[in-house]
């Protein structure tokens, strides 16, 4: 599985740990930054939404001290479902009930919690289910 990690200054410390625990077990693209300077998270989060939606990665993870802006930007590339989690129910349910091919965490977390959640949301698929392809069509 191909994954794209980005993060903004306030989720640099974050992803380093979290690409030391995922990179022998899935092909992770850093897109950045590897710097604690400020930067635009638009920037960042919108490519993360490009490749997502033209498939050259299965998923993408964003980072930002809240999450919150990188996920309001994200969910702007058509075909970006990006949805911004604070615990592994919430991680599974975007997967399962919304199809949402990005997460997005706030750099504030504790490393283990934010391993955990990654975790979740990757291993979960899609359900399928008719009322759920209804309710993403209506999207």
């Amino acid at each position: 599985m191909k994954i794209a990690i980005a993060n903004d200054h306030g989720g640099t410390k974050l992803k380093q740990e979290i690409v030391a625990h995922f990179k022998n077990n899935y092909e992770l693209i850093n897109l950045g930054t590897d710097s604690e300077k400020s930067v635009d998270y638009p920037d960042y989060a919108k490519e993360i939404g490009k490749m997502v939606s033209s498939k050259q990665v299965d998923l993408g993870i964003l980072i930002c001290r809240t999450g919150i802006g990188m996920s309001i930007s994200c969910n702007k590339v058509p075909g970006a479902y990006c949805a911004k989690v604070n615990s592994q129910r919430e991680a599974m349910l975007s997967r399962q009930h919304n199809n949402a091919n990005v997460i997005t965490i706030a750099g504030t977390m504790k490393p283990e919690k934010a391993i955990k959640i990654i975790e979740k949301f990757i291993i979960t698929p899609f359900s399928n289910e008719e009322r759920h392809l209804k309710r993403i069509n209506k999207i």
